[in-house]
């Protein structure tokens, strides 16, 4: 995810903004730059590099920087792909006002077209420039005001750091859905999109609430409300060390980023939700409409994570859009001389796009002429550069090895996907369509109950933590959902996990059964339940031990144990993204609890760039 830095006060602006952006490298980002207000106020002094924060550090070195206000920004590309160009920060036409900002502007492709035609030059390829242009268009000697007014043109997500010439004495900084602190320190103050980046500085800092929108000078800050009106938030003493700081309160990457899923689901549905609610805009898929009707069969790739999000995938399409759907291992794919023709779509999914065996299964598909689409989480890598389409997921950087939240977001883009290719091929009705929408607006809500106490998730991790092996179970949709927990279970704990169909326990695991394998079983209200609950009776009658996830509360009577972790109330077709969460949870406290290092397990790489 990117970051935010700035600074207003006595300093030189360069080295505290560089401080700032060094404490934030650890969240990943592709492009660093930052924009100063100098003392003669002539002209913002700009650097921007693609690359890392150490060459920009060495640039500067030979040509510093001075000026007492400045913003600085490390880049996570969402827009365009990582270059000088499309570094923050970004300028109006005539070079008075910069701003930086993190989030999406949703309907920045209108307002672009609209400022394109007024005269206004674009210098890049993000969503993000055309918001000093809207200041430049409102601007009538109160930025403030051109705030306010620009704002109100915005759709999305956006945490802004603003300066311009014709007021070099203050800084502004917005809130909305993406956060931003304010530091406050003596006769100087400090912007940050995180606190690790000012925590060297001081230790007071303001969380700015959504909608607020912030003045600061050295000397004072002003804040305003949704409604316009000034008010005064109290400061928060931040007692925390700097590594704890850059987890956000959080001992490890893997429980901030599991815990993050809320918004970052939020941020893969953004901007892909019709007004109305009656159907998915896809613009970014590479194909007409009436080229997406025309395919008569897909094939999903994928590796590990990403392959089980493809095997829910292959279940949505095919009950949703009536699809014949394949979804392979991309390790295997590659070597299969599988039906491909120009009526083929090839869907790949890879956290990075950079997965070998996912990257030449395209080269493959599109050798033989398939249609190929990336479900993928990293601008400007190659499965983005090489597929006709790409559905970004924008879940943010993701640290921890064991993927969390790029799972559930790429289980949001593929729900999507299917519903996109449903109503293209008229297989729903409209009242089925704006169900299942709704319901997928709602599941962010659906995280946060289940991640607002997690207390019961590890006490059972300290009943179970000690055993060598386990056995997952589910059924329908969330046979996927017990491979990727016990995936999760085997990547951050070291236990033997196998995942497996439930109908298939009686032909050969349950000779496995005893009180020292315990079974998790998948447990979800729907067309599968009443199987589900006779698989695990079949357990329970060999002495076997049986944790279940899913069900809701109000039928914990007719359930085959008392260990019991609740999801709450959720359509059938749509549980494997709230199943998801108690799983990660479940391997992530029986990893600590057995010592291991959750955010890198050993031998395991964020990225597979080798087959």
């Amino acid at each position: 995810m990117c970051g935010i830095v700035g600074y207003n006060g006595y300093q030189e602006a360069e080295r505290v903004l560089l401080e700032g952006l060094h404490r934030l490298e650890y969240r990943g980002y592709d492009s660093v730059g930052l924009a100063i207000i100098p003392p003669d106020g002539q002209r913002i002094q700009m650097h921007k590099f693609p690359g890392k924060l150490s060459q920009l550090n060495k640039d500067l070195l030979k040509f510093p920087f001075r000026g007492k206000v400045g913003i600085g920004h490390t880049r996570w590309a969402t827009h365009g792909i990582p270059s000088r160009e499309n570094a923050h920060p970004h300028l109006d036409c005539r070079k008075k006002i910069a701003v930086v900002h993190n989030g999406i502007i949703e309907n920045f492709y209108s307002l672009r077209e609209e400022l394109m035609k007024e005269g206004h030059h674009f210098r890049s390829e993000t969503d993000t420039e055309v918001i000093p242009h809207l200041l430049e268009k409102y601007y009538e000697g109160d930025l403030l005001s051109a705030v306010r007014r620009t704002l109100e043109r915005l759709k999305g997500a956006y945490a802004l750091g603003i300066i311009t010439l014709q007021e070099p004495d203050k800084m502004i900084a917005v809130r909305k859905d993406s956060p931003l602190i304010i530091g406050l320190g003596e006769k100087e103050n400090f912007l940050a999109s995180d606190v690790p980046a000012i925590l060297s500085r001081t230790r007071k800092v303001i969380y700015l609430q959504e909608g607020d929108i912030a003045l600061i000078y050295p000397d004072r800050i002003e804040i305003f409300d949704t409604s316009g009106k000034k008010y005064y938030p109290p400061a928060v003493n931040i007692s925390w060390d700097i590594n704890v700081a850059e987890k956000g309160g959080f001992p490890h990457f893997m429980l901030k980023e599991i815990h993050e899923q809320t918004s970052s689901f939020r941020n893969t549905l953004r901007g892909r939700i019709s007004p109305n609610k009656d159907h998915i805009i896809m613009e970014e898929i590479g194909m007409t409409d009436e080229e997406l009707k025309n395919i008569d069969r897909i094939y999903v790739v994928a590796c590990g994570t990403a392959y089980h999000a493809g095997l829910v995938g292959k279940r949505w399409l095919e009950d949703f859009a009536r699809l014949p759907v394949e979804t392979e291992m991309a390790s295997e794919f590659r070597y299969r001389d599988s039906i491909i023709n120009p009526q083929t779509l090839v869907v790949a999914i890879s956290q990075s796009g950079e997965t070998a065996d996912t990257i030449a299964s395209m080269r493959e598909a599109r050798l033989r002429g398939a249609r190929t689409l990336t479900v993928c989480n990293v601008v400007g890598s190659t499965l983005t550069r090489e597929c006709e389409g790409v559905i970004y997921t924008h879940a943010g950087i993701e640290i921890g090895v064991a993927s969390t939240k790029a799972y559930t977001s790429q289980l949001a883009v593929m729900c999507m996907l299917a519903l996109h290719m449903a109503w293209l091929k008229e297989k729903i009705s409209s009242s089925s369509l704006r169900s299942l929408i709704q319901e997928l607006e709602n599941i962010p809500a659906l995280l946060t109950s289940i991640l607002k106490d997690t207390s019961q998730i590890e006490g059972y991790s300290k009943k179970y933590h000690r055993f060598q092996h386990f056995l997952y179970l589910g059924r329908g949709y969330n046979y996927p959902s017990a491979l990727e927990g016990a995936l999760k279970l085997k990547e951050i704990s070291y236990i033997h996990a196998e995942g497996y169909g439930a109908g298939e326990m009686k032909h050969g695991p349950i000779a496995l059964i005893d009180n020292r394998m315990p079974t998790l079983g998948i447990v979800v209200p729907g067309k599968v339940y009443d199987k589900m609950l006779g698989n695990l009776q079949e357990i329970r009658a060999r002495r076997g031990k049986v944790l279940i996830v899913g069900a809701t509360e109000d039928n914990s009577s007719e359930l085959p144990t008392s260990d019991i972790i609740h999801i709450p109330p959720v359509s059938e077709p749509l549980s494997p993204i709230t199943v998801a969460v108690p799983l990660q949870l479940f391997a992530y406290f029986v990893g600590v609890k057995r010592d291991c290092n959750v955010d890198q397990p050993r031998n395991l790489a964020k990225s597979v760039t080798v087959e």
